[in-house]
């Protein structure tokens, strides 16, 4: 593998965590049966990966989290969704770098659950696990009791970074052919596609070659950013040429034809740009007929097969860089050889 491809960019930066300040938190007061959000408000740290962790009361008993109460890890919030009675305590944000093995934690938070009354306030919180592109909708919240109901909706949208659908892979082709290469990525929003050749800018969208040089040749490497991350995929194409060689393939030294049957014997040699094909009988030169004729792939194709047709068959493949032949014995039976199923068996014998 030969050519150059760009990564991401990198920049150096001490990594840090801040300490929370010394200055008392203000206790929360909530009835009852009511929804509460006890703020972390977390000190910068760098790199911004953290986790987030709730001491109750005292260190180290942390807080277990279930269906009633979340911690966000991305703002370090704790949200319940109904405070009942046993929620009474002193919270603390405890919040550790993996990547600095440091950890820090805030000034306890009292939460005081009120006692309800006649006309408390009542709430829920709904928690989606694992967002998906399916949970994009709108989002009824209904209240009910025996006095009547209200509503209020909201509209949830899902974005998410990139992710391949559809890349490239290392790929050698002959010189002279077509070729495309295409990236699909998935993503919201749609994440835009851009291509470089070697480190450099080369084009967007998909790329098509109608006849390759050895130009083409290198790395290529296409992108596919939003604004929620971006996804790299490299590949190699190799535009290669090459003289004509039966060496990895060579023309069947003993061919086998039935009688008044169709006979096909194929020329594979490797080369590139694509050969052009000549056969031969012995020593006279074939040439395409109602019986005899060459096909695209460069194999020789015999029709309704006869004993005059035996002999040696000489395949010449030739391109700009070269030639070469592979030749074989064409032997035809006596008699036309058929496929036929076992009446005992699923597979067909001769």
């Amino acid at each position: 593998i030969y050519g150059t491809v760009i990564s991401k960019e990198a920049r150096v930066k001490f990594g840090f965590l801040g300490e929370f300040p010394d200055e008392e938190r203000e206790p929360v007061y909530v009835k009852e049966g009511q929804g509460a959000v006890l703020l972390c408000v977390p000190p910068k740290a760098w790199p911004q990966e953290v986790t987030y962790r709730w001491i109750y009361n005292e260190f180290p008993v942390f807080l277990n989290t279930d269906r009633r109460r979340f911690v966000s890890q991305k703002t370090g919030n704790l949200y319940i969704a109904k405070v009942e009675a046993q929620d009474a305590g002193n919270y603390s944000c405890f919040v550790s770098s993996p990547v600095l093995g440091k950890s820090v934690f805030s000034k306890f938070i009292p939460l005081i659950p009120l006692p309800p009354d006649d006309g408390y306030e009542s709430g829920a919180v709904l928690h989606l696990f694992n967002v998906q592109y399916e949970d994009v909708g709108f989002y009824d919240c209904e209240a009910i009791n025996t006095k009547g109901k209200d509503w209020h909706k909201a509209w949830l949208y899902v974005e998410s970074a990139p992710e391949w659908a559809e890349t490239i892979n290392n790929t050698m082709k002959d010189i002279g052919s077509e070729h495309t290469m295409r990236c699909v990525a998935s993503g919201k929003p749609f994440p835009f596609i851009r291509w470089y050749k070697d480190g450099y800018m080369y084009g967007k969208g998909e790329l098509k070659f109608s006849s390759l040089t050895f130009a083409d040749s290198g790395m290529y490497q296409c992108i596919a950013e939003n604004y929620w991350g971006i996804k790299y995929a490299n590949a190699e194409l190799r535009v290669i040429a090459c003289a004509p060689t039966f060496e990895f393939n060579p023309v069947k030294k003993q061919l086998l034809g039935a009688k008044d049957g169709r006979v096909v014997i194929e020329c594979k040699p490797r080369a590139a740009p694509r050969p052009r094909f000549t056969w031969t009988k012995g020593k006279e030169l074939l040439y395409n007929s109602s019986r005899i004729s060459i096909m695209f792939d460069g194999s020789l194709e015999i029709l309704n097969a006869t004993k005059n047709d035996e002999g040696v068959y000489t395949c010449f493949a030739e391109n700009d860089r070269g030639k070469a032949n592979s030749s074989g014995y064409l032997t035809i039976t006596g008699q036309r050889m058929y496929m036929c199923a076992s009446k005992h068996s699923k597979d067909p014998t001769i």
